[in-house]
């Protein structure tokens, strides 16, 4: 853990995004960050009725923007000029989630190249079930952050 910006998320574990996200998604979302290490963040977060589907489970984009968020924000915490954007995002649902659910979605860097960040991602409840996992690359945008 070198770096400033990865020092800021290991001083914010325990807060909730709606505390300290940039992102109005990620506000939305309101994840609790629990854990942090080089190249993966965990993030626990409560699924409430506005976040499911008409069959009452979480919605698969809920699910998806998850997944797309932990994963921006520890693509953020590896102390990068510029901006990434995801380029594509490849989920597999494995089991559902119902409001009042507590989901914890961790991340890990698989290949951090020049422009190009290569991770995966998965999402299990407390009982440690998967409920999804995804693949994802993200690209520099070249935008200064």
């Amino acid at each position: 853990m070198t770096n400033q910006v990865l020092e800021y998320f290991t001083a914010n574990i325990g807060k909730y995004a709606s505390e300290m996200s940039p992102s109005p998604l990620g506000r939305w979302l309101n994840g609790k960050l629990i854990a942090v290490d080089e190249g993966s963040l965990t993030v626990e977060f409560v699924v409430r009725e506005d976040m499911t589907n008409p069959g009452k489970i979480l919605h698969g984009g809920t699910t998806a923007s998850m997944l797309d968020d932990v994963m921006g924000m520890t693509v953020f915490s590896l102390g990068r000029e510029s901006f990434y954007s995801t380029i594509n995002l490849s989920i597999d649902y494995l089991l559902s989630a119902k409001a009042g659910d507590i989901i914890f979605v961790k991340s890990k860097v698989i290949r951090a190249g020049k422009t190009v960040i290569n991770m995966e991602c998965e999402a299990r409840n407390a009982e440690h079930k998967i409920i999804a996992k995804c693949t994802s690359n993200l690209v520099t945008t070249g935008v200064k952050m």
